[in-house]
């Protein structure tokens, strides 16, 4: 991490030149600026403004109707991009040059744009603040790397896609020593910059691989995340390789995942432990993970935001489909970590590579304060394979049927408001109407002459 006065210095002795000034778009991608440094240091340290569509787009950039806080209509106009100087930081993959991450507010109040994702989680934890709790998290990046580039496989219309590596790596040391021109420059860069990587790894899959960052406050957390996957994308792209977070590339193969990691403390102390209770979990961890496992199906959205997300929930691909709790099983939606310890955590493990770990965050923040507030009771830990229980609750298989869910939910309303529920409703809409007026190569392979 950098101080305002360590810039300063960089920048008079001619080290650093450039400055990205970067806020989070709903899709979870850093959007903004890149500043002379010197003009951030004389004036763009407190403020800089950017269109109040970045967070009315999709994917592609599209602006779609239909959202309360911007529109055509409304003309698009500005928020403001508030520098939170905390942030700061060196990009070491990028010569000369330092990010800083903003908090958007809006251009005549100030007030945080309550739908931006760093604010939603800051809600989130400002509420569980008030209850002397801090919430400590981990996420685990997994993508698939490619041979040929992103402008090579754009080029190509994405077809013939070959992988870096031929077969299943999961942990193999061999297959991923192939792939250490990116990883080890991916890892120390990384490190260099603040975030505290602790491994690289091969998974389940020919080209899959993980990425693990250790654990912070929640917020930090996010903010790794987000650097971590545009600096894979980064690096992967300067040694001419794509790095492909998309969740199923392709439906014979497993799909990447971006599994949470979560505790509560309050102060130096776990309290999600108690050394005299069941598997080390206190009451407190208890009615708070209970939270979260009943109101998964209103929050799925937020974990798997897109058409594509779904196709990861298959029987045996070490994706869930229940929302069911176990103790380290792998076939469960939430695992239990680190058992009898005072590392005792759960891990969920709906959520897909393609998240917005902010918004993904905040949405497992709100569930588990509202299991603390009902006093819910935890059900028994399952066992065996979950996929075949047929008693267990089941996560929405579809965008439609999660977009229904987050729709309505009572239980984000309340915790997050009506405006930030409506206003990702109807990002989750606009995604399913797109894909549904495409005509899809399967279709016509399959119906072209047979139909």
């Amino acid at each position: 991490m950098l101080t305002f006065e360590t810039l300063k210095a960089q920048v008079a002795d001619g080290s650093v030149d450039t400055v990205l000034v970067c806020a989070v778009d709903m899709q979870g991608r850093l959007m903004g600026k890149r500043f002379h440094a010197q003009n951030f240091l004389d004036s763009a340290w407190q403020e800089t403004h950017c269109c109040n569509y970045l967070l009315a787009t999709d994917l592609e950039m599209a602006t779609p109707d239909g959202y309360q806080a911007t529109s055509w209509q409304a003309g698009y106009g500005d928020y403001v991009m508030k520098p939170d100087l905390s942030t700061l930081r060196p990009m070491p993959w990028l010569e000369g040059t330092v990010m800083v991450l903003c908090d958007l507010l809006d251009h005549h109040t100030h007030e945080p744009v309550p739908h931006s994702p760093r604010q939603v989680l800051k809600a989130q934890i400002a509420r569980l603040a008030e209850m002397g709790l801090t919430p400590m998290m981990a996420t685990e990046l997994e993508f698939f790397m490619f041979e040929k580039s992103f402008a090579e496989i754009r080029k190509s219309g994405f077809r013939d896609l070959a992988t870096f590596g031929g077969y299943n790596q999961d942990y193999h040391i061999l297959a991923t020593t192939r792939e250490e021109h990116v990883m080890r420059p991916l890892r120390n860069h990384l490190y260099a910059a603040g975030i505290q990587v602790e491994c690289t790894k091969g998974e389940a899959e020919a080209g899959q691989g993980e990425l693990n960052v250790r654990y912070a406050d929640a917020l930090a957390n996010a903010d790794h995340h987000t650097i971590a996957k545009m600096a894979t994308k980064d690096i992967a792209d300067q040694h001419g390789h794509a790095a492909s977070f998309l969740p199923k590339w392709h439906h014979t193969r497993v799909g990447s995942s971006s599994h949470v990691h979560l505790s509560l403390w309050r102060g130096s102390e776990p309290a999600f432990y108690d050394k005299d209770a069941p598997h080390g979990m206190s009451e407190l961890m208890r009615q708070f993970c209970a939270g979260m496992i009943k109101y998964a199906p209103d929050y799925t959205f937020f974990l798997a935001p897109y058409v594509n997300s779904y196709k990861r929930f298959m029987k045996g691909t070490f994706a869930p489909t229940k929302t069911v709790w176990s103790v380290d099983n792998r076939t469960a939606g939430f695992r239990l970590c680190g058992e009898g310890s005072k590392g005792v955590r759960m891990e969920c493990r709906i959520g897909g590579a393609d998240l917005n770990p902010y918004l993904a965050q905040a949405a497992l923040l709100a569930a588990g304060i509202r299991g603390l507030e009902e006093k819910l009771e935890l059900a028994p830990a399952t066992s065996g394979d979950v996929y075949d229980n047929a008693d267990a609750g089941e996560i929405p298989r579809t965008l439609r049927a999660a977009t229904e869910t987050l729709r309505n939910s009572a239980m984000l309303r309340a915790a997050m408001g009506d405006w930030v529920v409506d206003h990702y409703t109807r990002c989750a809409e606009w995604e399913q109407e797109e894909f549904d007026r495409v005509v899809t190569d399967w279709e016509i392979a399959r119906g072209f002459e047979k139909a």
